[in-house]
C-alpha cells in the first residue's frame, strides 16, 4: 500500500478531456441478463469520456475514463495499462482509474463470456474487447496531451433517479423486483441516495468544459431490450448538453449502488399517469423511453442547480493527490449445501440443453448455458477457496481540494457507500462503483434475506469484506485531509 503523502500545499491544475465512440458496428450479443440477447438496433451509441488531471509539479495526476459498459473486466484493465504505458511516455499506469455505468445493453469483453457463441454475423466478444481498448486509450491519450491550465468548481445537487430494488416479505425473504401488491408485502429493504455529486472543469478563461456526475443508480431503465444503448446517460447528457453546449464532456460515474435500479417499485400507476400528462407518452404505451427522459430531465435540472453556486468558487490550484491502495478482502466460503445446490443446477441444465432447442440464440438454450457456467464456476471456486481466502482488490482515493473521490470494483450496496460518506473529513466524497471487474457485495441484512445479488452464484466477497473496504477506504481519505 502507498504511504500518504503530508503534501499540502495548492498548486495549479492541468486538464484535458477528450472522448470515443464505442458502439459496435454489427449485431452483438449484450450482457445484463441470464439468456442471451442479439441485438436487433443500436438505440444510441456507447461512448467512453476521459478526464485527465495533473498538478504543475507532475507528481500527481489522475487519468479517469468512464465507459458505456456492464463492467471494467481486469484483461481490459491490464491491456489499457500496458498500451498507455508504451505511447504516454513516463505515464504511471497507476493514475489510470476505469469505470463502468452498468448499462445492460453493452457487449460483452473477454473473459466475460457467459453466453453461447453466435455465428455471424453477430461480432465476436474478443473483436469488440479490441475496440473497446483501442477507444479507451484513444480517448486517454487525447485527455492527456490536451491538458491545459484550467480550474475546478464542484457541489451537491437532488435528482430522483435510484431506487432499492429488493423486495421484503413479511416471512422476512426478499425478492429482486417482487410484488410490492402480495399481501405479505413488508417493505424495500434499504435506503436510497438521491444526491447527484458534480465536480466541474472550466477553462482558462473560465468556460465550462466538462462535467463529473455521479449518482447512485445503475443505467438499466432499458435493460431487458435487444438494443445497443446507453440507457439514461445518454437522456442525461443530450438534455445537459442541450442546455450547456454541444461540446461539452459529460463523465459519468456510478457510486455505491448494487441494490438500486432506476424502476421503482411503488407508486406505478402515478408514475406513468404523470409521464403521460407532461407529454412524455401516449397512455397504455410502454414507460421506458419515457422513463429515460425524465431522469435525463432530472438529472439536467441537479447540473442547472449546482453550477452557478459552483462558478463562484472555481479554484485554479488546489492540494491534490492520488492514492492507490491494494487490499486483500476475506472472500465468502461456499456450504457444502450451496455446492450441492450448485451441482445440482449444473446437472438440471445440461439435460435441458441436450433435450430442448438447440440454438445458440434462443432463450431457452441461452439461459441453461447461462446457468451451467454461473454454478460450474461456483464448483470451481469450493475447489480452490482454502487455498485463496481472500480477494485482492484495488482501491483509488484523490484528494481534489475540498472533495474526494475513492473508487472500488464491486457492485456495492448502497449502506457501504453511505457509510464512507458519512465518515469521510471531505467536504463531499465521491464514491465510484464498478472501476474493476464487478461482483455483488451485500450487506449482511440482504444476506440474511437472500435473492438475486446475495446469493453465492454473484458474490465473492464477505459483508465483513465490504466493512474492511469501507474502513480502509475512510482511513486513505481521512489521512489525506488530516
Amino acid at each position: 500500500m502507498n504511504a500518504i503523502a503530508k503534501e499540502t500545499t495548492p498548486r495549479k491544475l492541468l486538464i484535458g478531456w477528450s472522448g470515443r465512440d464505442i458502439t459496435p458496428p454489427k449485431p452483438v450479443n449484450v450482457v445484463g441478463q441470464l439468456h442471451a440477447r442479439v441485438t436487433d438496433q443500436v438505440l444510441d451509441p456507447l461512448t467512453v469520456t476521459a478526464l485527465a488531471l495533473s498538478d504543475d509539479s507532475g507528481r500527481e495526476a489522475a487519468l479517469m475514463v468512464s465507459a458505456d459498459i456492464a463492467v471494467i473486466e481486469e484483461q481490459v484493465y491490464d491491456e489499457c495499462r500496458k498500451i498507455l504505458k508504451e505511447r504516454l511516455v513516463g505515464f504511471n499506469t497507476d493514475w489510470l482509474v476505469l469505470n463502468a455505468t452498468h448499462t445492460h445493453n453493452a457487449p460483452a469483453q473477454v473473459p466475460l463470456v457467459r453466453y453461447p457463441p453466435q455465428p455471424e454475423p453477430v461480432m465476436p466478444v474478443e473483436v469488440y474487447t479490441q475496440l473497446l481498448v483501442q477507444g479507451i486509450c484513444d480517448a486517454a491519450v487525447e485527455a492527456w496531451a490536451t491538458r491545459q491550465p484550467g480550474a475546478v468548481g464542484w457541489g451537491c445537487g437532488q435528482a430522483v433517479v435510484g431506487c432499492n430494488r429488493r423486495v421484503v416479505y413479511l416471512d422476512g425473504a426478499a425478492r429482486m423486483y417482487g410484488n410490492t401488491q402480495d399481501a405479505n408485502f413488508s417493505h424495500i429493504e434499504g435506503y436510497e441516495d438521491h444526491g447527484v455529486d458534480i465536480l466541474c472543469a472550466y477553462d482558462c478563461r473560465g468556460q465550462l468544459t466538462g462535467l463529473i456526475v455521479n449518482l447512485a443508480c445503475p443505467s438499466q431503465v432499458s435493460e431487458a431490450l435487444a438494443c445497443v444503448t446507453a440507457d439514461f446517460w445518454h437522456d442525461a447528457r443530450t438534455e445537459i448538453r442541450r442546455r450547456h453546449g454541444s461540446a461539452l464532456y459529460v463523465l459519468p460515474q456510478c457510486s455505491a449502488a448494487g441494490d438500486q435500479s432506476p424502476h421503482p417499485l411503488l407508486k406505478k400507476q402515478a408514475a406513468a399517469r404523470m409521464l403521460v400528462l407532461k407529454g412524455l407518452m401516449q397512455h397504455g404505451q410502454d414507460t421506458r423511453a419515457a422513463e429515460r427522459v425524465e431522469i435525463g430531465r432530472r438529472i439536467a435540472a441537479a447540473v442547472d442547480e449546482v453550477l452557478p453556486p459552483a462558478a463562484q468558487d472555481k479554484q485554479s490550484a488546489v492540494i491534490f493527490q492520488h492514492r492507490v491502495a491494494r487490499l486483500e478482502l476475506p472472500r465468502r466460503m461456499i456450504t457444502p449445501e450451496e455446492l450441492a445446490f450448485a451441482r445440482q443446477t449444473v446437472e438440471t441444465h445440461k439435460a435441458r440443453l441436450a433435450a430442448g432447442n438447440q440454438d445458440p440464440a434462443s432463450r431457452e438454450y441461452s439461459s441453461s448455458y447461462v446457468h451451467i457456467r454461473r454454478f460450474q464456476n461456483v464448483i470451481e471456486r469450493y475447489e480452490r477457496q482454502g487455498a485463496v481466502p481472500t480477494l485482492p482488490i484495488e482501491v483509488h482515493v484523490i484528494r481534489l481540494g475540498d472533495i474526494a473521490i475513492a473508487t472500488n470494483r464491486f457492485e456495492y450496496f448502497l449502506d457501504y457507500g453511505l457509510r464512507i460518506k458519512a465518515r469521510s473529513k471531505a467536504v463531499q466524497t465521491f464514491v465510484v462503483q464498478l472501476a474493476g471487474e464487478g461482483s455483488y457485495l451485500p450487506t449482511e441484512r440482504a444476506l440474511q434475506s437472500k435473492s438475486y445479488g446475495a446469493t453465492i452464484e454473484n458474490n465473492l466477497v464477505t459483508p465483513a469484506g465490504g466493512q474492511i473496504l469501507v474502513n480502509e477506504t475512510v482511513r486513505l481519505i481521512n489521512a489525506m485531509f488530516a
